[in-house]
């Protein structure tokens, strides 16, 4: 066929007769047995040995092709190991020249499936590929894709377009996984999307091709954090930002210093990395990293610009804000006001740097935003007197009843926490990390107390993937209060519910949540819930799907009509037991 004729036409080239030859010697010639004996001996493997040895071949019935084939093999491997070989001897420049020699002479023939190997690690171990065998690789679909990385490298380099396309799904693949992870059914507080050590989740699959494709190429990692930006401003997916605090971070753990010293944010992001993994900031690197951002220097304040992308990674928010909640309570401990301490200061300043990510990329205005000082000397006083306020009531429970004084629970909210909550981004990111902090401390009468606060905040960051995971897992340690009807009002009328209908992925929370605890919560709530959340016609696939194995284990959980008639009793609602919060 003609796909035959173009993968030997290489072999004209070089001298070497081909079955157009042979065809042709056949046609024009009087004894074609004679012919064919000649072509044979002229084309054959030249060892005088051999004359003897393959008339004994054809004896044993072993056809000449298989002879030849087998020949062919062993001569490929030592080439093979030859050219790699080469690739490391003798003075730079001369080795380069026998590779380039190799390559010059190979090429022709590197549509021979036989041959191809061998041209493809030649150039594999060339540095540069002359310019214009790499336009023909390219041209060629199936020659592109047999090629080694490190020549794809050298073709990507220069074709920004084509290698997009290759990293695309990858970045793809990564933000799906993630969703994954914060919609997975399985919901615990002990193992949530935080969990994974920075190390480990570097070892993900696209980390690690991502890794590979980029190999010590300067010009490659730029372009991916080109594309991670672009991406980040078009969809506003913080994910994006993980991505490249963990691909910086990969190179490092590989000792890639070619681009390790040339990102500015590499030892900032090293430093925050060990913060993340302690899931803290200590003193010590708290000062560190205040090091970096003072150091900033006139001229290249468009580092801010990266190193906002690095600290708007949720990994880095998550340990920003529990450190931040930690120093805070460490602050209502010494009595010292939010304002006299320097390390709460630097927190918040990394806060509103992560935070102000998406607006400083858009606009291109890299300087640090100003921190607002109503946060420092309202908001946080605020939270501090949240906490005073439970030391006081546990304090107040432990005393013998005689002493008691008559003190319920506080459970009005002050309007600033509310607007605060509405109106600052960093406001209301540490707040609803203190709301998660007394859900995990099973604090339910803090939880209903802030609970209101949470139904409108900052770009409804109350309804944020998440926070939604993360609660839903601490909710987990309150599962026996599911039982009282006052509770499962709060939580879901007074809350998720509010949301459902306008927001997909809070539908799926909330059917997450209760696929859970279903068999912790009131029969007759769960009756009214199961009517609230059922899906409508503009519902996607995860909603009816979840929803589908909802109604399945509640159909399981239904007693059978035999049983009923003989016990009505099981029909009757609980009776709802007033809690202390509620007389």
């Amino acid at each position: 066929g003609p796909g035959q004729a173009e993968m030997y036409a290489g072999l004209q080239e070089l001298g070497v007769a081909n079955g157009e030859d042979l065809k042709e010697t056949l046609t024009n010639c009087t004894e074609p047995l004679k012919a064919i004996e000649q072509f044979q001996t002229e084309n054959g493997v030249l060892l005088p040995s051999l004359q003897y040895a393959l008339p004994f071949l054809d004896l044993h019935g072993t056809p000449r092709l298989e002879f030849h084939q087998s020949v062919f093999d062993e001569l490929r491997e030592k080439l093979l190991e030859r050219v790699s070989a080469i690739s490391l001897e003798g003075k730079v420049e001369e080795r380069y020249k026998k590779l380039e020699d190799l390559l010059e002479k190979s090429f022709s023939l590197v549509k021979m499936p036989s041959i191809q190997p061998v041209v493809m690690c030649v150039m594999k171990h060339l540095p540069k590929v002359p310019e214009k065998k790499l336009k023909l690789v390219m041209a060629d679909k199936d020659l592109y894709k047999a090629c080694a990385v490190e020549v794809k490298r050298q073709i990507w380099q220069d074709n920004q377009a084509l290698f997009g396309d290759e990293v695309s799904p990858l970045l793809k693949q990564y933000i799906l996984e993630k969703e994954n992870i914060l919609f997975s059914n399985d919901i615990s507080f002990l193992q949530n999307f935080f969990s994974p050590s920075p190390k480990t989740r570097r070892q993900g699959e696209v980390v690690q091709k991502l890794t590979q494709m980029i190999g010590k190429n300067v010009k490659l990692y730029d372009m991916v954090l080109q594309f991670l930006r672009t991406l980040f401003l078009r969809t506003r997916n913080v994910h994006y930002c993980t991505l490249r605090a963990e691909l910086l971070m990969s190179l490092h753990d590989l000792e890639i210093s070619e681009i390790c010293t040339v990102d500015p944010c590499h030892k900032f992001t090293w430093c925050l990395d060990a913060c993340i993994r302690e899931k803290f900031v200590d003193n010590k690197r708290a000062r560190e990293l205040q090091g970096f951002l003072d150091g900033v220097k006139k001229g290249q304040e468009q580092v801010l610009g990266d190193l906002s992308m690095i600290l708007c990674d949720p990994f880095a928010i998550n340990t920003l804000a529990l450190s931040t909640i930690r120093h805070l309570q460490d602050l209502v401990g010494q009595d010292t006001l939010p304002r006299e301490s320097p390390d709460l200061l630097l927190l918040l300043r990394m806060l509103s740097l992560g935070q102000g990510a998406w607006d400083m990329i858009d606009s291109q205005v890299f300087k640090e935003p100003k921190m607002e000082a109503e946060l420092i000397t309202r908001f946080l006083p605020l939270l501090m007197s949240f906490v005073v306020d439970d030391h006081t009531f546990t304090v107040d429970q432990k005393l013998p009843s005689e002493e008691k004084g008559p003190l319920p629970y506080p459970s009005t909210i002050p309007e600033a926490f509310t607007k605060f909550l509405q109106e600052n981004r960093i406001a209301c990111e540490i707040g609803l990390y203190y709301i998660l902090h007394i859900t995990k401390q099973r604090n339910k009468n803090a939880f209903l107390r802030l609970l209101p606060a949470l139904v409108e905040t900052f770009s409804d960051l109350a309804f944020s993937d998440i926070f939604l995971h993360l609660l839903t897992g601490n909710l987990t340690l309150l599962s026996d209060e599911f039982a009282l009807e006052e509770f499962c009002t709060s939580l879901f009328d007074g809350f998720f519910l509010t949301a459902c209908s306008r927001k997909e992925n809070v539908h799926r929370h909330v059917l997450r949540l209760l696929l859970h605890l279903h068999h912790k919560v009131a029969p007759a709530k769960l009756e009214s819930l199961q009517k609230a959340l059922e899906p409508t016609k503009q519902s996607g696939e995860a909603v009816k799907e979840l929803y589908n194995q909802l109604s399945e284990k509640l159909e399981l959980r239904k007693p059978s009509p035999a049983e009923v008639t003989e016990t009505p009793s099981m029909e009757l609602p609980l009776p709802t037991v007033p809690t202390p919060a509620s007389r």
